[in-house]
């Protein structure tokens, strides 16, 4: 059973449509529940998609040759005047035609585009891959009047003029053909990793980072990302420590919880699957895997206030990290949900676990008791255990001696768990892409605790007044801080080191089910939530929810994001 929603139904994006697989840029290691997402421009690759160009497979191989074949001649200032003085090339429309076009008038150089070294600083990791930009000396000419464009008539203001002469016209053609460049010069540099010829990848990260400067919006934030995580690699500058405190990184998703809709949509499906295996029930508890600041609970809290008959008496056990700084930084979240439980009268207790991972807790540390009906939540956590051998193992046993009547799974819908370098990073190249284009589209809302609309005595969607707020620069700004530190892990980091290891609902599917789970099937008034919540928040035209199998993915246009699912013991 499969039913989707969609604020505006004709909405198409140029960063979600589907992805071909042809030439240099494939996306390897997709998962077949990713087809019912291809249902718009089919056949066009999604990287290039992404800047404005529209290429089919059949003419992918045509396409990248034609561009190596252009990249000698925008290295010499031969070729460059020949451009100026034949004729005015703007932003095409028909990139396979355009090309075609170019290389007729063009006669390029044979000589290969040379890279000047002299600028690489080993200690600036920015030098590395950003050098200062090289200045293009004019070419003057005396061309026909077809290619004389006046600055105050210009239709297109990546074509320039040089005012300080009127007679010596100076054309650019439009940067954007840079981008196409730019994806193949990342792909380059990751296949040369993977091959290990470093002195090769240098190169091809030196371009990619020369590159993505010349790009604008989301395109140029991903690259950059992807450029220098692809620099740590090559010069093995992992991050040091390898992971942040858990109160910065706490701040980060605080950042990225106001950016977007994705991890309200985490806290609001998955709360509503624990609130309806709570029908009826006295005593209540949930374990959280990732208490964090605690931000999925106040919602939940009100929906068990409004409970006809009463809310039942709530036990919350929440497990983070340790603070680094000898802080009990659980217990302050503790004690703020406790006042807000006392606000709205419902009975409530707390207890904050501080633990390196999930696999050292023990099933006897979380006084379980027979007459409480037991609920254990997961959002983005799971996919880190995979970093260490017969972890997750250990944690999913665990939760099965527990006996919980719901386990809530929120995990990203991507793979980036492989054990090829290059279909890791083709994945989180086309996965971090989209995911960059949401937030430069996304209005964002206001996510606090109060006054946010509820569907059917549901889980309130956490949008205070039904309406939404613009989304601030600071929020934008470590909302992609937040994902490239994610890119970082999945392209630079190696061994326990990387955690970001997510996996698809088909691959969760299958590790869920050797443990002793099946699936639940979220209901109905979880898709009602995600469809308000897409309807409230800014932008939503892009972002769309589908129930497949009874589990809930939520995407941007064409591509799958995160998915919620919910479990319970065979």
């Amino acid at each position: 059973m499969k039913r989707n929603h969609t604020a505006v139904t004709a909405a198409t994006s140029a960063a979600g449509t589907s992805s071909a697989t042809a030439a240099d840029v494939t996306e390897k290691g997709k998962n077949n529940n990713n087809n019912m997402w291809n249902e718009d421009d089919a056949g066009v690759d999604e990287l290039l998609a992404v800047l404005g160009y529209k290429v089919k497979s059949a003419d992918m191989v045509d396409v990248a040759q034609k561009i190596e074949h252009l990249e000698g001649v925008f290295g010499n200032d031969d070729g460059l005047s020949q451009i100026a003085s034949d004729s005015v090339h703007y932003n095409p429309s028909d990139l396979h035609s355009w090309l075609e076009s170019m290389i007729c008038e063009l006669n390029p150089s044979p000589e290969p585009v040379i890279i000047d070294d002299s600028f690489v600083n080993d200690s600036d990791l920015q030098a590395m891959i950003y050098p200062p930009p090289k200045k293009v000396k004019p070419n003057c000419s005396s061309s026909s009047s077809s290619s004389t464009v006046t600055g105050s008539a210009n239709p297109n203001p990546s074509i320039q003029n040089n005012n300080s002469n009127s007679n010596n016209q100076v054309v650019i053609v439009d940067s954007q053909e840079n981008g196409i460049r730019l994806v193949h010069t990342l792909m380059a540099c990751a296949e040369a990793i993977q091959q290990e010829n470093y002195q090769l990848a240098e190169s091809l990260v030196k371009q990619a980072g020369m590159l993505a400067v010349s790009q604008a919006g989301a395109m140029r934030k991903v690259a950059t990302c992807f450029a220098e995580a692809l620099a740590r690699k090559i010069y093995r500058l992992s991050p040091q420590p390898p992971h942040d405190p858990p109160a910065f990184s706490d701040l980060l998703q605080m950042h990225f919880y106001e950016t977007c809709p994705y991890l309200k949509f985490a806290h609001f499906t998955a709360n509503q699957a624990i609130l309806e295996a709570f029908a009826g029930k006295k005593k209540v508890h949930v374990i959280d895997f990732g208490m964090k600041q605690g931000m999925q609970w106040p919602a939940l809290m009100q929906a068990l206030a409004l409970r006809p008959g009463g809310p039942p008496t709530f036990r919350l056990t929440g497990i983070g990290p340790p603070s680094g700084d000898n802080t009990d930084y659980l217990q302050e979240v503790g004690w703020k949900l406790a006042q807000l439980a006392d606000t709205i009268h419902v009975e409530f207790k707390f207890r904050g676990f501080i633990a390196g991972s999930l696999a050292d807790l023990e099933p006897s540390m979380f006084d379980l008791r027979n007459d409480e009906v037991l609920a254990v939540n997961s959002v983005f956590e799971l996919h880190q255990l995979l970093a260490r051998p017969g972890a997750i193992d250990k944690v999913l046993s665990a939760v099965k001696q527990m006996s919980p009547e719901i386990l809530t799974v929120v995990e990203q819908e991507a793979n980036h768990n492989g054990t090829s370098f290059l279909e890791r990073f083709t994945e989180s190249l086309h996965y971090y892409s989209t995911l960059f284009d949401s937030l430069e589209s996304s209005g964002g809302g206001d996510g606090g605790v109060g006054g946010g609309a509820a569907v059917n005595g549901g889980v309130d969607v956490g949008v205070n007044g039904g309406g939404v707020s613009p989304v601030s620069s600071e929020d934008r700004f470590m909302s992609e801080v937040y994902l490239g530190k994610q890119i970082c892990n999945v392209v630079a980091c190696e061994g326990v080191d990387r955690v970001e290891r997510h996996e698809t609902l088909t691959q969760w599917k299958t590790r869920l089910d050797s443990a002793g789970f099946e699936a639940v099937h979220l209901g109905s008034n979880a898709f009602k939530q995600a469809s308000m919540l897409l309807a409230l928040f800014a932008g939503g035209d892009g972002y769309r929810v589908v129930e497949e199998d009874g589990c809930l993915m939520l995407g941007w246009h064409t591509r799958p994001l995160i998915t919620t699912s919910a479990w319970k013991i065979r």
